[in-house]
């Protein structure tokens, strides 16, 4: 992970940057130092300990970075999260590349931490989706687990999930879907994870029969889900998927599912309110 950030990272700042940072350098003296803090306009959880630290560092290691919150850590509006101490044109060379991680991260983290309290009490645990930002998706898979959700899969390589595209590919070729899963089982290692995506509860039994690990819910009512967790009867995990947004998610939660993804973990945030000051 530390060498991916540090990719990361550098890749960000010689974006921000190609020829240097011609008004700092311009301006303010080689020889001028600077403390700055990180501090919150509004509460959240943050995310983004090592990314902060990774930006000023690799501009300049003599920095001084130090850290007053930790990952998973919940703050206040008006908190300091941050001090940074050292030569004022790195400071103000990494101070936008540090500040867009951690707004994003910490967004993220926050905003998981809201579903995860929402559903409080239930079985079910919230879980993010591929839906993040190409590159990034480390670090907001990262900020998910910070904010106490947990990790779907993380790439097409890592478990099978079978998608309504997918059985309907099989239906057009008259391919039955159980028999075309237990095939699909008879190919994997016994290790791999089957998931199958259905939208309709008439659905359930070929997935059923195939002996699948997971079984989404697409898109049902409160109602059907209820009935899907009762039809499924703990012979494969349920998940929830579609719909959920915090005004939903815990209802859903209620209905006795195990699991309940939710895009909008990364694909719908808006940046926390962090901002650098100069003490």
């Amino acid at each position: 992970m530390h060498a991916h950030i540090t990719a990361l990272v550098s890749a960000a700042l010689a974006e921000d940057a190609p020829w240097g940072d011609i008004t700092s350098e311009n301006l303010v003296p080689a020889s001028a130092g600077l403390s700055a803090q990180l501090v919150a306009r509004e509460p959240g959880v943050f995310s983004g300990v090592d990314l902060l630290r990774t930006a000023f560092e690799l501009v300049d290691p003599s920095l001084e970075v130090e850290l007053y919150t930790e990952d998973g850590a919940r703050f206040a509006a008006g908190e300091t999260l941050a001090a940074i101490h050292g030569s004022a044109r790195a400071i103000l060379r990494a101070e936008r590349i540090a500040l867009n991680f951690v707004q994003r991260t910490s967004a993220i983290a926050t905003t998981t931490s809201r579903y995860v309290d929402a559903i409080a009490g239930t079985k079910a645990r919230i879980v993010d989706t591929r839906k993040t930002t190409p590159g990034l998706r480390l670090i907001e898979r990262q900020a998910v687990r910070n904010g106490g959700g947990f990790n779907h899969r993380t790439t097409l390589s890592d478990a099978v999930m079978v998608k309504d595209n997918h059985l309907a590919s099989l239906l057009a070729a008259g391919i039955g879907v159980t028999e075309a899963l237990i095939q699909l089982r008879q190919k994997l290692p016994h290790t791999t994870h089957i998931e199958v995506e259905v939208d309709r509860l008439d659905q359930i039994d070929a997935v059923l029969e195939a002996g699948v690990d997971t079984i989404m819910l697409d898109n049902f009512s409160l109602a059907d889900l209820e009935k899907g967790v009762a039809h499924i009867g703990g012979r494969a995990l349920v998940e929830a998927s579609g719909g959920v947004n915090l005004d939903t998610v815990a209802a859903i939660a209620a209905t006795g599912v195990d699991i309940i993804s939710v895009g909008a973990l990364t694909h719908s945030i808006k940046a926390l309110d962090l901002g650098l000051d100069v003490v």
